[in-house]
């Protein structure tokens, strides 16, 4: 299937690595233009340069208000467009509740949640129709996770925000979805794992409450965000799409 994703610009934010490099890896394969960012420029950069010619790095913090503004312009200088973006963020520190400081919370109410609420609205003021928004969540937006008190606070809410941007720009026809990765073996979930001082039993553990009983792979979730960002989605939009093996049983 062509996803008709050829020579379409999209932002992907921190792509250096895990979930968002994954997806900015299969946008680049399906034929689109992609502008990835990193909280450290040349890293940014050495990602670009891994990606082809049809990659541009660039250094941004999503906590930075003025990050929106530039990557759009960014964007359009380059490639000569802005079709779409997917908002990604690397996960808050893990703790519980007990363990969490204001200053964690609130430094992670910037990056995680206004960071994101910041992009999509920048987003939703230069995009036209067939623009296309997406949030990389997690699924505890549907069932909090063991010691990450942070991100079960803050995902659900960026959800409830995508799903009313989405009511708000579908009329010009701009889509906005949900990404819900589970268990993608990438370096924050082994990280996650280490925790329990058993990485093995606890990756045994989680697979097993996995109807497809194995961890995703990166590029599977990369194939279904450029599938979900392309003109083949283009009838679906404030969806919360669970890339998780089954293992939420949603609907």
């Amino acid at each position: 299937m062509d996803l008709g994703l050829k020579d379409r610009v999209i932002i992907v934010t921190g792509a250096t690595r895990g979930l968002g490099n994954a997806a900015a890896r299969a946008l680049v394969e399906e034929g689109a233009k992609v502008v990835v960012t990193g909280r450290d420029a040349r890293t940014a950069a050495a990602s670009a340069e891994k990606l082809g010619p049809d990659a541009l790095g660039v250094g941004a913090d999503n906590a930075d208000p003025g990050a929106a503004e530039r990557l759009i312009a960014t964007a359009r200088a380059h490639f000569g467009r802005f079709d779409g973006l997917l908002i990604s963020v690397g996960g808050p520190k893990p703790g519980f509740l007990a363990d969490t400081t204001d200053e964690q919370w609130q430094s992670s109410f910037e990056s995680v949640f206004l960071g994101a609420v910041r992009l999509a609205r920048a987003a939703s003021a230069e995009l036209g129709e067939g623009g296309v928004i997406g949030f990389v969540l997690s699924s505890s937006v549907h069932e909090p996770i063991p010691g990450l008190t942070v991100s079960n606070g803050l995902r659900p809410g960026l959800a409830g925000v995508a799903k009313s941007l989405a009511s708000e720009l579908g009329p010009r026809g701009i889509r906005v979805v949900g990404l819900l990765p589970g268990r993608i073996d990438t370096d924050r979930v082994k990280e996650l794992d280490g925790l329990s001082g058993d990485p093995e039993a606890a990756r045994a553990a989680g697979s097993s409450h996995i109807p497809l009983g194995r961890y995703g792979r990166p590029e599977e979730f990369g194939r279904a965000a450029a599938f979900l960002l392309s003109p083949a989605a283009s009838y679906l939009t404030g969806v919360m799409v669970p890339i998780d093996g089954g293992a939420g049983h949603g609907f």
